[in-house]
């Protein structure tokens, strides 16, 4: 796939993103290498892989859920805070 000037002007458009005329070919130039290093992917040769060698049946292994409070943590988290009082923000009210 060749990314030139025109590829740049579809993908702004669909992407809502608008590239400056000062760095269209440095933008050009870098899809171009992405592009062709993905295009090394079509040289691998994957005959002899199953199609769904990483899946399986199996569910995710979680963790335990373990609630922990660190009050050093807190008290560092807080003293950044304009406010704070009673180990929580202050923030201004809202909603009237």
């Amino acid at each position: 796939m060749q990314v030139d000037d025109a590829l740049l002007t579809k993908l702004e458009k669909l992407s809502f993103l608008k590239v400056s005329d000062n760095k269209r070919e440095e933008i050009i130039g870098q899809l171009s290498e992405i592009v062709s290093f993905v295009d090394n992917l079509s040289e691998l040769n994957t005959d002899g892989v199953d199609d769904n060698f990483a899946m399986n049946d199996e569910a995710t292994m979680l963790r335990e859920d373990k609630p922990s409070c660190n009050a050093e943590i807190n008290n560092d988290i807080l003293k950044n805070a304009p406010q704070s009082g009673d180990h929580f923000f202050i923030v201004p009210k809202i909603i009237e």
